[in-house]
This record gives structure tokens, C-alpha cells and sequence, in this order.
């Protein structure tokens, strides 16, 4: 039967809710202190793992504490320190140019709006939404493949462009939920809907998802699937459910 927009929205709202049981713990995995130091964090992160980043984001850092030093930096030095990052001379190319447009426009400042943030060098909308809702407590939703993946296999959306999915999510979820909810999607993604293999018949979500059965759907066999350090907990919430 199709399904209508309120029972979309009671679904979603539903599952929301449950991946807040289900990943306590989720965070923003870049480690950081400030606003530019997530934004860089989150420029290198591109096409590498948040793992990786932080660490090699140390050395950074305290390297070039501010956006004067970004600005200043000498290129083969900073690509040096890049390159086990990959795309390190691209990575290195974003980094000065952010360091230079944050002095001409923003007094070396990170600024707090999406408008302001995606004008600058390297920073698109996802990041944007990043830097908005872990550094400045500003709601957003941040698509990345985990999440375009699973809210495609819950059918929030049929959307496959990364705005696109951010505005129908949008209207599914209440704003103050937003950040949050990004980072629940994309531990549920890492932990248990995994993009070869989900773990079907271990999750707690599975009398919501219209997927269910593209993975193993006996326990056991599911339960082996599941991964990070809360295997335990979410084995029993599974039980439970």
C-alpha cells in the first residue's frame, strides 16, 4: 500500500526516535576545540576516514592555531603534513584560501551562518551543516553516504542529491533533532546498516524498514554482522525489540 505523507512522517519520527535509544553515544567523531578547527577537520575528511584525520589534526593545530597562520603557511610544509590524508595538495590549496577569505571577510573568525560558510573556500553545504551543528549549536542535517544510503532504504526520500535529501529529511524531523539525528544515521550506518551486508535481523529498526531482508535476517547470523565497541548493547536492544 502507499504510504501517506502524515504515515511518513509518524514513521520516520518513530525511527528517529528509536536511533536515539539505539546510539547514545553518537557524536561528531572529528576531534576539535573551535569552530576552525572543525571546519578544517572536516575539509580534510573528504574522501578519507574521521579515524585518519584526527591523526594527523594534532600536529596541525598546533601548528596553525588561527587563520593568520592558515593563510601564511608555507605549501610544501602543510602538503607534507597532509599527505597521508590523500588529495593533500588540493586539501592544502582549501586550507590557505580558507585562512585568507576568513582575514578579508570575517576578521580570521569562523562565521555562524550557512550563507557566510559555503561562500568560503572548500566548504560546501554539508560541511557547512557540520561546523553549524556541533560548533555553533545550530540545527542541520548532514548528508553524507551513510546517510543518503539508509534514509534511501527507509524510503524518507526517493531524492538522490545531497540537498535534496536534506530538505525532504527536513520535513520528516523536527529542527532541534536535526544534528543529532546525523550523527545517529551515521553511526546506525557504521554499526548495523551496513551498505554490502546490513545487519537485518539484528536491528531494532526492522519492523520500520521497508529494506528489511536485503540482509540475513536470522539472528545469529545478523548479530555477527554488527560492529563498534556497543556490540553487546545493541545485540540486546535488538532482543528486546
Amino acid at each position: 500500500m502507499t504510504e501517506t505523507a502524515l504515515g511518513l512522517k509518524r514513521r520516520a519520527r518513530r525511527m528517529a526516535r528509536a536511533l536515539a535509544v539505539i546510539h547514545p553515544d553518537a557524536h561528531c567523531e572529528l576531534d576539535f576545540t573551535s569552530p576552525l578547527e572543525l571546519a578544517v577537520a572536516t575539509i580534510l575528511s573528504a574522501q578519507t576516514t574521521d579515524v585518519r584525520v584526527n591523526q594527523v589534526t594534532p600536529k596541525l593545530f598546533a601548528r596553525y592555531p588561527d587563520a593568520a597562520a592558515y593563510a601564511a603557511a608555507d605549501r610544501a610544509e602543510m602538503q607534507d603534513m597532509l599527505m597521508p590524508l590523500g588529495f593533500f595538495r588540493n586539501k592544502t590549496d582549501s586550507l590557505m584560501k580558507l585562512g585568507q577569505a576568513l582575514i578579508d571577510r570575517h576578521d580570521g573568525e569562523v562565521p555562524g551562518t550557512l550563507d557566510e560558510l559555503v561562500a568560503l573556500p572548500g566548504i560546501g553545504r554539508k560541511t557547512a551543516n557540520v561546523i553549524l551543528g556541533n560548533a555553533f549549536g545550530v540545527p542541520g542535517i548532514t548528508v553524507d553516504t551513510h546517510f543518503k544510503r539508509l534514509t534511501q532504504r527507509w524510503h524518507w526520500t526517493t531524492e538522490t542529491d545531497e540537498v535534496k535529501i536534506e530538505f525532504a529529511v527536513a520535513k520528516l524531523i523536527e529542527r532541534r533533532d536535526w544534528t543529532m539525528l546525523s550523527h545517529q544515521v551515521i553511526f546506525h550506518g557504521r554499526r548495523v546498516c551496513h551498505a554490502r551486508r546490513p545487519a537485518c535481523g539484528a536491528c531494532t529498526l526492522r519492523r520500520d524498514c521497508p529494506s528489511y531482508g536485503i540482509g540475513p535476517t536470522d539472528f545469529e547470523t545478523a548479530a555477527a554482522l554488527l560492529k563498534g565497541p556497543r556490540v553487546a548493547e545493541l545485540t540486546e536492544l535488538a532482543l528486546a525489540s
